[in-house]
């Protein structure tokens, strides 16, 4: 049995790690082995996840302290892992998703994803969503084309004054 100090801490811990998480998934985990379980924290490590067990009791106890988390205390039920996610909220369901297609023992129970709960259902949806990474690609994509079509955007404006003050210059003759 664990002494009241050390769960004391753990609430501690659980509770810093939710409020600094950007995303935080619940999944199930029964019936992974040690060799699986490994492989699994691996992915997450590889994706700058950290991936925890915690007794539900004491995730519990640690969402009580933080507004909007205690949505969360649904899914805490039969065994749970916690992934949290500190820079990018949609790549624990990707690797979630990517490990469960060969490990069926591994379940998304739920996430919370900036305050906002999302069900077990929604895993196929979260996965696909761009990073935030590929967001910002994106992003400096197009601003980047907006860019380099500036020049062309004067060029173009200055061709038609041109030709606007030539056609008043003939007129004028």
């Amino acid at each position: 049995m664990m002494k009241r100090d050390t769960k004391e801490q753990i609430v501690q811990e659980v509770a810093e790690k939710i409020s600094r998480s950007q995303g935080i998934y619940l999944t199930e985990y029964q019936g992974l082995n040690v060799q699986k379980m490994a492989e699994l924290r691996n992915e997450f490590r590889k994706a700058g996840i950290e991936y925890r067990v915690v007794k539900n009791t004491l995730v519990k106890k640690a969402l009580k302290d933080i507004a909007g988390a205690d949505k969360l205390s649904a899914g805490l039920k039969s065994t749970t892992g916690v992934a949290f996610s500190y820079d990018d909220p949609i790549a624990p369901a990707k690797v979630i998703r990517k490990f469960s297609k060969t490990n069926e023992a591994l379940k998304f129970k739920m996430a919370s994803i900036d305050g906002v709960v999302y069900g077990a259902d929604t895993l196929p949806a979260l996965s696909e969503m761009l990073s935030k990474t590929e967001n910002i690609g994106r992003v400096a994509g197009l601003v980047n084309n907006m860019v380099a079509s500036v020049p062309m955007v004067v060029n173009a404006v200055m061709r038609n004054l041109v030709s606007v003050l030539d056609q008043v210059a003939k007129q004028k003759k």
